[in-house]
Parts: C-alpha cells; structure tokens; sequence
C-alpha cells in the first residue's frame, strides 16, 4: 500500500479488516465510532482499521499543555491515539498526518489518493466517517473525500454500507425512519477509556468524554417519546451508501434533502 511519505500504520494484534473508520482528528474515532469499537473489540470475526486524516498541530490547548508548540502537540496527540487503539483492539491505525488545510484544498488530490488505497486494500464490508451535516468543516472535507476516493474505485472494491457518524453536530434531527440507530449499551468502561486517553483534550479543557456519554445516554432515552428506554446508549448515524451506490448523485444535494425532509416534518 502505497501512501504519502508522512502517514504511519501501527499494526494491531489482528488481521481482520470488516470495517473502517476514517477520521479527521485524533479522538474523533472514540466519539464517532462506538459502534465499530465495540463490534471488533476481541472479536476473530471483526476488526476494525481507524485512519486519522491530521497530524493534530491545531488542537486547542491550555493548561499545562498551554505553552506546547504545534510539533509537540502533534507527539502528545500521536501517543493518546495509539494508546486508544490499543486499549479498543483496533486491527490497524493510520495516521495520514496532513494538515487541515490540505484537506480542505480541493486541487490537493493526495489525501483522496490516499483514502482509495486504504479502501482497496482493507476492502471493509462497512465504512463509517463524518457526517455530512457536522459543523466542523474539516469534518465535512474528510467526510467529502472518503465519498470521493470510494467513487474513484469499481463497484465491486467499494464498501457495502457507508455511514455518517456524530462529532460536532448530533444527528437527533434525522426523521426517525432516517436515523441509522446503534445500540451500544454494555460497553461503558471500554468506551470511557478509549476517550480518557485524551488528556490533552480533557485537562485541556474539553471535556469530550462527559459530552459523549452523555449524548449517546439523551439518544436511548429521547429516541422514542411513547415508549420505554429499549436500550442505555445509542450513537446515530446518517445512511450515505446511497453516494457511493450512484456517483450521479450530488453530495450538496443528498444532505440538503434530508434538511429538507426535516423542515416538512415539522410543518406537517
């Protein structure tokens, strides 16, 4: 597998490559991917690739990571995201380390070079990245170029299903026959800890950890507003096979629609 000369792959104890999970920062994988976490976690029938877009350089910062300059920050972020794979049991981790800016340049065809590679070498069955109605447009432009790089290769080599997964922007507005719900209740302690290892970030001052078991807890309970709690933790994706089904459709539009089908659902 060929890729740019900055990435790095950290190889699990496993080679079982079901699904991938591909990321624009370190920890998005714990937030966005309890799913894939939990489904390969000591598994022999699955595992789970995590590719990390950026090197981490912009993370905010305080506290005694305050006066850390970019290059430092980039090793803490390394270290806490190969930690977590290793405590989720992930089977690869790849670190493609481009900046954001590269990601969001549209005439830089390297990270969607990159993303194909990935993608026909692991062939995962299942591919979970960002939502496209996430409010961080690195999200957004990692989220673009993983439609991009499955739409560049056959049919055949592509993903079976492809889902937009939660960060900065839950997807509670969905229409309830939309939403794509995954139970993943009874894994608390794995998921904590794969999202503790992120000092960086909750001594930092953001405490992603609480937020997201705390979103996953509000998603079991107000899934349903007629009906008991069926499960205790729930992460919700949005369905994007359909964009990698038929290249004719257009990516603006199929998010906007889905907008579009929430806004007549409240004036009904």
């Amino acid at each position: 597998m060929k890729l740019n000369p900055k990435s790095e792959i950290v190889h699990g104890n496993k080679q079982v490559y079901t699904d991938l999970v591909i990321s624009a920062h370190q920890d998005d994988i714990e937030i966005m991917c309890p799913q894939g976490i939990i489904k390969g976690y000591q598994s022999k029938d699955f595992g789970l690739v995590a590719v990390v877009t950026t090197n981490g350089s912009g993370s905010p910062r305080s506290g005694r990571f305050a006066s850390m300059t970019d290059e430092e920050m980039m090793k803490v972020r390394r270290l806490e995201q190969m930690e977590a794979a290793r405590i989720g049991d992930y089977s690869e981790l790849i670190m493609l380390n481009f900046t954001s800016s590269e990601i969001k340049d549209k005439s830089n065809p390297q990270p969607t070079s990159d993303i194909a590679e990935i993608i026909k070498t692991y062939r995962p069955r299942t591919m979970y990245i960002h939502n496209l109605a996430d409010k961080h447009p690195t999200h957004v432009a990692t989220a673009v170029r993983c439609i991009e790089a499955a739409r560049a290769l056959p049919k055949g080599e592509r993903p079976e299903k492809l889902y937009g997964c939660e960060v900065w922007r839950g997807l509670d507005w969905l229409n309830d026959d939309e939403k794509v719900v995954f139970d993943v209740s009874g894994y608390d302690k794995l998921l904590e800890n794969v999202l503790a290892v992120y000092e960086s970030q909750i001594a930092g001052g953001k405490r992603y950890d609480l937020a997201t078991l705390g979103r996953r807890r509000a998603n079991a309970t107000y899934s349903e507003s007629h009906g008991v709690d069926s499960c205790t933790q729930a992460a919700y994706a949005m369905d994007l096979t359909p964009l990698i089904e038929d290249d004719r459709l257009d990516i603006r539009e199929f998010v906007l629609a889905a907008v579009d089908r929430f806004k007549n659902s409240i004036l009904v």
